[in-house]
């Protein structure tokens, strides 16, 4: 079963208009110009954090503000015990909340730890992460993820412009949206510069 809608959630107007511009003409996307606290009940929110599960700061912290500290403890124990106490960026897992509004995350890494991500494809590669782990989760769950809900991936510590961010994050959508039946290098080449190119110019070292 595939997602059926996304949202794009952000306070600022200026990231919401970067996100529209974006997703312009790909289905199912709802922008949502509000903070984490204030969104409506959905299935599951991706948060945009670090490798090691400290959710101190940013997005995070109102994360962990709403669930209460035990989620930073769950998501801190899957990765000690997943991936040996450092999450890999461009992997993500399913979390599940114990809270009926929000009854899941998915925790998907931007960055090892806090710091510039700009010039880089990690945007992409965490916002591809969060929907192979949804992907995954609804094949062998009974209970599925059809909203799936995602910040500005990489705006805040990262430092990456909205604009780029929100491309980024289509970028990965659309290949969510249209996963390919062949691979070969044709196939790489072209998906690798639809992530590193913004038109002809290239953005991704």
């Amino acid at each position: 079963m595939t997602i059926r809608n996304i949202w794009l959630v952000h306070p600022s107007v200026d990231m919401c208009r970067a996100f529209d511009a974006r997703f312009t003409g790909l289905p199912n996307v709802r922008v949502v110009n509000a903070a984490f606290e204030d969104l409506e009940p959905h299935d599951c929110f991706v948060t945009a954090g670090n490798a090691f599960g400290i959710m101190t700061a940013g997005i995070d912290a109102a994360v962990v503000g709403f669930f209460g500290s035990q989620i930073m403890e769950q998501i801190q124990h899957r990765i000690m015990d997943q991936y040996l106490g450092e999450q890999p960026v461009g992997s993500a897992f399913i979390q599940s909340t114990g809270n009926s509004r929000i009854p899941f995350l998915a925790h998907a890494p931007t960055m090892r730890v806090p710091g510039s991500i700009e010039g880089t494809d990690k945007v992409y590669a965490a916002t591809w992460a969060a929907f192979v782990a949804a992907h995954h989760h609804n094949v062998i769950s009974d209970q599925k993820i059809e909203v799936l809900a995602f910040p500005a991936m990489g705006t805040g510590f990262g430092g990456v412009p909205f604009g780029e961010a929100a491309r980024q994050m289509a970028a990965a959508y659309r290949n969510y949206l249209n996963p390919p039946h062949r691979l070969d290098w044709d196939f790489v080449i072209e998906r690798q510069k639809a992530i590193t190119y913004d038109g002809q110019r290239q953005v991704v070292k």
